[in-house]
């Protein structure tokens, strides 16, 4: 594919809007294209699909970004979830993409599921619900600051946003003790994303598929 046609494909999938938009949305982009030699697509409902991984499974992708979600949408998500989500989450899901699946579900951050989703139409692609790891898969320690965002498919282990500091925590999958953190959500979207890059060759395949695809926690 050429440099104008992945231009066109990224330019649909920034939303017109006026003011700020954080920087990091454009560099996140660039970086979920690296594997754009293995084929670019739009599902039927506009998920962008990067990287065909037929090596997964035949209608396997390795990265996908959702369209964005309404400001209504995320309303009606927090009227459903009774809290607030944090302003950079919040901005992510209305700017950027309502969600994220990352090499093949390695790294999943949650967004807004439609309740018309028809689950029967594999045409269709859609985010996991944030009410999966933010009600459901939320750990009995976990407090009334912390947001969850997101999972690892290797474990299910979580990140969380913490609203007291506005730092993202990476913590077990059923314990909130945080782990590893980084200062903010973009820091956590670059250094993620190219740690797990590091991972993969060039036609998305698992260098050493006994190497663990989680965040390395320091020792203490």
């Amino acid at each position: 594919m050429n440099k104008e046609k992945l231009q066109s494909l990224l330019m649909r999938y920034v939303r017109k809007r006026t003011g700020d938009r954080p920087e990091y949305y454009e560099e996140l982009r660039n970086l979920l294209m690296r594997y754009s030699h293995l084929g670019v697509d739009y599902s039927k409902n506009g998920a962008l699909l990067i990287g065909k991984a037929p090596h997964i499974a035949s209608l396997a992708w390795l990265n996908t970004m959702y369209p964005c979600a309404s400001e209504k949408e995320v309303s009606d998500l927090e009227k459903q979830l009774k809290r607030t989500i944090p302003d950079v989450y919040k901005q992510f899901l209305t700017e950027c993409s309502n969600g994220l699946s990352f090499m093949v579900s390695r790294l999943d951050l949650y967004g807004i599921r439609t309740s018309n989703a028809d689950r029967s139409d594999f045409s269709l692609r859609f985010p996991y619900g944030i009410q999966n790891v933010e009600v459901d898969g939320r750990p009995e320690n976990a407090t009334d600051n912390m947001f969850f965002f997101g999972s690892y498919g290797y474990d299910r282990s979580k990140l969380y946003l913490d609203r007291t500091d506005n730092k993202v925590y990476y913590c077990a999958r059923y314990d909130a003790t945080p782990l590893k953190s980084w200062d903010s959500f973009s820091e956590m979207l670059r250094s993620e994303i190219e740690r797990m890059y590091g991972l993969f060759d060039d036609n998305g395949h698992e260098i050493d598929k006994s190497v663990p695809t989680i965040p390395v926690v320091p020792s203490k």
